[in-house]
């Protein structure tokens, strides 16, 4: 394989401590489901706690679960938590939990801990990706990389199946379903994982969100670097100063730059992505055209050189990175064209939740009517604004943080006219999902009266969905609903 699989063969997983006793599962979403599922087939004794009864709950009762109802604290009879990773460290359950000296972990810690080996073998690896944005492009690259390389390769985690069934899945012959498990890890999964040991790990960028969650910036990237600490490789983008930081510090760290890539990076030459960190020749592998790529804009390019340093740790040559690369289209609402009415293009980037997804998705563009608020999750938007206001042809505002957005485009860009449309700010689309297609509606007619033809109105919120819509999907299926009703 070369020096890229090298470090692969060498990686030795290592597990946390085994799973046994009695399981509290707190919080029954996708993964908490899932982890009570593969406990239950293991034998294992599992309660079950959320604030209300999910759909799921007969199943899991039938399979042999109890359900415990709401909690504030935990039974006296269990040995673990599982808990779901949208419930804050604060919740009183947790709290209690670790006051009775009672382990939490998240479900991807109970994943790395059930995992599977092959006879005579070890467990699939993990090759893993963090970040404040692009994990779930850079992740699902991967697994298309580690495919084109002739791996049996699955996206878990964040995206994609739940880790602790994948890691337990077993084909007809009793052997591990997958070779190689590219990993998507947030914030969150991380606060609670502590054994958590990939073969190569990845911090693609730390920038100012769910400050909400963590109770400040340092809690949050703190919580990122978990994943660098049992990872004999770290991949971080070295245009980002807090995970080029992180790194910095690493026995054997990797970056990637959009410059001429030095030994030890990956990096542009040219029209050409290069490796110079596991290539054999000193001037390096070109891996893929920037002109094959399905994908555009330069924070693509960084996702796409991660995802290919992670797929070289793994033991894939320079062309099945090519054919894994060439060959990935990108993922729903993000910056996809949805249609083009009097000259103007409509983008929706509704995955943009956050400031600093939403700078790179307006950078791409030269003159932009930008629809952006939301929930802010206590990030601040005044660097974005003031940093993108020579692009802005327009602006309108929707959502509960709305304010605090005109209030920054009033000192940073006066002089752009904006448009703010009510639109339940205290959460009032209830059960209603129509209700958020209304304000839409409404947002994108605005928009257009703003724009001129040549100008890209683009849907990069810089916030959080579940004011107004279900979730960031409702709210871009509803940005393209409302553009082809334009039209």
């Amino acid at each position: 394989m070369g020096s890229a699989g090298r470090t692969g063969d060498r990686t030795r997983d290592r597990g946390g401590p085994v799973v046994t006793g009695r399981v509290l599962v707190a919080g029954l979403g996708v993964s908490g489901a899932a982890a009570a599922r593969v406990l239950l087939a293991r034998g294992d004794d599992v309660a079950l706690t959320d604030a209300r009864e999910p759909a799921v709950l007969a199943e899991l009762v039938a399979a042999g679960a109890r359900w415990l109802g709401p909690l504030t604290a935990p039974p006296a009879d269990v040995d673990l938590v599982v808990t779901s990773p949208g419930w804050r460290p604060d919740n009183p359950l947790l709290v209690a939990a670790a006051g009775r000296g009672i382990e939490v972990i998240g479900e991807p810690e109970l994943a790395w801990r059930l995992r599977i080996a092959a006879p005579g073998g070890e467990p699939a690896p993990w090759y893993a990706v963090t970040g404040t944005n692009g994990k779930t492009t850079t992740v699902t690259m991967l697994e298309q990389v580690l495919l084109a390389g002739g791996l049996r390769a699955v996206a878990a985690g964040n995206v994609g199946r739940p880790l602790v069934e994948v890691v337990t899945a077993r084909d007809a012959d009793g052997r591990p379903s997958f070779d190689a498990v590219a990993v998507e890890l947030s914030s969150f999964q991380l606060h609670w994982s502590s054994s958590i040991a990939p073969a190569a790990a990845c911090v693609l960028n730390v920038a100012d969100d769910h400050v909400d969650w963590h109770g400040s910036f340092p809690a949050y990237r703190d919580a990122k670097a978990r994943l660098l600490r049992l990872a004999p490789v770290a991949v971080a983008d070295a245009g980002d100063p807090v995970a080029a930081s992180l790194v910095a510090a690493h026995p054997h760290p990797v970056t990637v730059t959009l410059d001429e890539p030095a030994p030890g990076q990956l990096g542009v030459r040219g029209d050409d992505l290069v490796d110079r960190a596991f290539s054999v020749d000193p001037a390096g592998d070109v891996l893929v055209g920037t002109g094959e790529l399905q994908v555009s804009g330069p924070h693509n390019l960084v996702n796409a050189m991660a995802a290919a340093a992670l797929a070289r740790i793994a033991g894939v040559d320079a062309g099945g990175v090519r054919r894994g690369l060439a060959a990935f289209a990108g993922g729903a609402h993000r910056n996809v064209l949805v249609g083009r009415v009097a000259g103007v293009d409509f983008v929706d980037d509704s995955k943009a939740t956050n400031p600093h997804a939403a700078g790179a998705s307006l950078a791409a563009y030269p003159r932009v009517v930008w629809i952006a608020g939301g929930l802010l999750k206590g990030a601040d938007v005044d660097p974005l604004v003031a940093a993108v206001a020579p692009r802005l042809a327009g602006v309108v505002l929707l959502g509960r943080d709305r304010e605090e957005l005109a209030r920054s485009l009033a000192r940073h860009a006066p002089s752009v006219p904006r448009t703010v449309v009510p639109s339940g700010d205290d959460g009032a689309m209830g059960a209603d999902a129509t209700y958020g297609d209304g304000v839409m509606a409404r947002v994108v007619s605005a928009a257009a009266a703003l724009a001129s033809p040549g100008d890209t109105v683009l849907l990069a919120p810089a916030a959080a969905s579940m004011d107004v819509f279900t979730d960031y999907a409702h709210r871009g299926r509803a940005f393209a609903d409302a553009v082809r009703a334009l039209g």
